[in-house]
C-alpha cells in the first residue's frame, strides 16, 4: 500500500481549547510577544519541542503500575538498565530526570579550565552545560550542513579533516568528543554509520573518548537504513546495536526516542570517570539506581526503548515529518532538504528577506503562525543562539522549527499546518518584525521578552 497509516490506534483523546484571532493577539502581548511565555492551554498545536511530548503507549501505561519505588536498586532500575545495555553496552548506566543532568554531570568530570569540546554540532544546552564547565564547546559540522538546499543525505556528519586538524594542534586538551545524532541544530538531519565510524577510528588513534548526544538515536538509525546502501537491509535493531559499538559513552534525553514524557541517563565504560559522575548524581539527583525519577519512570523508559526502535514506528514517523515537508514545500514554503528526523526547518531569510536579522524575523514567523492558527513553533538563530554561542558555531542561517510530538497528531492536524503557512506567505509582506524589551542569559529564548515594530 502506498499510504502509511499510524501503526496505532487511539484509545484516549485529549480536548483542544479554540481560540479566535482576537484572542490569540491579546495572549501574544500578555506574553510580551514571546511564544514560549505562552500557556500551554492556549496553544492549539504545540510545535515547540518534541522532547517529552510524546503520547505512552499502553503498554507504558501499564508499566507505570508495575515500577517498584523502592530507594535503591528497585527492579524497575533493573529491568531499566537490560533495557539499554541490550542496544547500547556500556558498562555503567547512570539514571537522570531528563538529558540536562546527564549533560551537566559529564561537562563536570570531564572538563577542565580552557577543555576543548568538539562536536559536530551541539545543542544549546549541552553547548551551554560544557562552557558552565568552563570548557570550550566547539562544532565541526560538515560545511554542506550551511547549505539549506544541499540534498547531501547525512547534512549532520562531523567534518573529519576538522577534527583531525584540531587533534594535530590541540589534542592535550581534548578530553572527548561528542557526536549528536540526529544533528538537530543543523535540522535534525542524520549523521551517516561511515561518519560515525570514522569519527571512532580518528578518536581511537588519539585515544580519546567518543560519545555521543543521542537521543534521536532511533531516528538516525532509521535515516541510516534509508539513505546508506549497505544498511537498506539491516534490521533496524542491528543498526543501533552497531552505531553504539563505536562510542565510549553517551548522554540521554529519554523524552525524545524512548517515548516517555521525563527520563535520561549517562552511560560510559571509563570507571573513574563513572565514579565522579555517581558522586555528582548523588548530590544533585538522588541514589545512583533511580536519579531523580520514580521507579514507575524507569519502567515506561525500558518499555519505550523497544517501541522507540519498532520499524514501523520510524516508518510512520520519518514518513509524517516528510509528508509535512512535502506539503510546505508545495505551497513554496522555503524549507530546509532533505526533510530531517524529528522536525521541519523553515529558512526564515527565505521566506522574510525584507526583515534583517536585527529584528528577529524567526520571532515574526513564530508570532504570525500563532496570531493564524494557534501554533507554537521555536526559533533557532538570533534568540536561541546567544551572541557568544554565534563565535563558536558557524551558523549564519535563522530557522523556525517545527518539532512533531510522537504519536500526538494525526494527518489533519498536519494539512491545518501547512494551510496555515499558506495563509502567512499570502500575506508576508504585511508581516513586520520585533525589537527585544528583554535579554536574559543563558538560554534566553525561554525568558527573551519582544514588542512589534510599528511602521510609520
Amino acid at each position: 500500500m502506498k499510504t502509511i497509516i499510524e501503526p496505532f490506534r487511539i484509545k484516549s483523546v485529549e480536548r483542544l481549547k479554540m481560540t479566535t484571532e482576537a484572542q490569540r493577539k491579546r495572549l501574544l502581548k500578555d506574553a510580551h510577544y514571546n511564544v514560549v511565555l505562552l500557556n500551554s492551554d492556549d496553544v492549539l498545536i504545540d510545535l515547540l519541542t518534541d522532547s517529552g511530548t510524546s503520547a505512552m503507549s499502553a503498554e507504558q501505561w501499564a508499566g507505570l503500575h508495575l515500577g517498584d519505588e523502592s530507594y535503591v536498586r528497585s527492579p524497575s532500575y533493573y529491568k531499566f538498565v537490560a533495557a539499554v545495555q541490550k542496544y547500547m553496552p556500556f558498562k555503567h548506566v547512570l539514571p537522570t530526570h531528563q538529558g540536562r543532568p546527564a549533560e551537566r554531570i559529564l561537562a563536570r568530570v570531564v572538563s577542565k579550565n580552557g577543555s576543548i569540546i568538539p562536536n559536530n554540532s551541539h545543542f544549546d544546552t549541552t553547548r551551554s552545560n560544557f562552557s558552565q564547565a568552563n570548557a570550550i564547546p566547539i562544532d565541526l559540522v560538515i560545511d554542506e550542513a550551511k547549505d539549506l538546499t544541499s540534498p547531501h543525505p547525512f547534512k549532520g556528519n562531523m567534518d573529519i579533516a576538522k577534527l583531525a586538524s584540531l587533534f594535530e594542534a590541540s589534542q592535550q586538551d581534548v578530553p572527548l568528543v561528542m557526536l549528536t545524532i540526529t544533528n538537530n541544530t543543523v535540522g535534525g538531519q542524520p549523521v551517516s554509520m561511515a561518519n560515525i565510524r570514522q569519527t571512532s577510528e580518528l578518536c581511537k588513534s588519539y585515544n580519546t573518548p567518543l560519545f555521543f548526544d543521542a537521543c534521536r538515536f532511533a531516528e538516525n538509525a532509521y535515516l541510516i537504513k534509508c539513505n546508506e546502501e549497505e544498511y537498506k537491509n539491516v534490521s533496524i535493531k542491528n543498526i543501533v546495536q552497531e552505531m553504539f559499538s563505536y562510542a565510549d559513552g553517551m548522554t540521554m534525553s529519554a523524552k525524545k526516542d524512548a517515548l516517555v514524557n521525563t527520563g535520561g541517563w549517562l552511560a560510559l565504560n571509563d570507571d573513574q570517570w563513572a565514579e565522579k559522575a555517581m558522586d555528582q548524581l548523588l548530590l544533585t539527583e538522588g541514589f545512583v539506581t533511580y536519579g531523580g525519577l520514580a521507579g514507575r519512570d524507569l519502567h515506561a523508559m525500558a518499555i519505550g526503548i523497544e517501541e522507540g526502535i519498532d520499524e514501523d514506528y520510524l516508518k510512520y514517523r520519518i514518513n509524517s515529518v516528510k509528508y509535512l515537508g512535502n506539503a510546505l514545500d508545495k505551497i513554496g514554503i522555503p524549507v530546509l532538504k532533505p526533510f530531517g528526523g524529528h522536525a521541519i526547518y523553515i529558512d526564515v531569510k527565505a521566506m522574510f528577506p525584507d526583515i534583517p536579522e536585527s529584528a528577529y524575523p524567526g520571532q515574526a514567523l513564530n508570532m504570525a503562525l500563532y496570531e493564524e492558527a494557534g501554533i507554537r513553533a521555536c526559533e533557532i538563530s538570533s534568540v536561541k543562539l546567544d551572541n557568544s554561542a554565534k563565535t563558536q558555531s558557524d551558523s549564519e542561517n535563522i530557522i523556525v522549527r517545527l518539532a512533531i510530538p510522537r504519536r500526538v497528531y494525526t494527518q489533519s492536524h498536519l494539512d491545518y499546518i501547512a494551510e496555515a503557512f499558506d495563509n502567512i506567505n499570502q500575506r508576508k509582506e504585511q508581516i513586520q518584525g520585533l525589537s527585544m524589551t528583554h535579554d536574559a542569559h543563558p538560554l534566553r529564548q525561554y525568558a527573551a521578552q519582544f514588542e512589534p515594530l510599528i511602521t510609520q
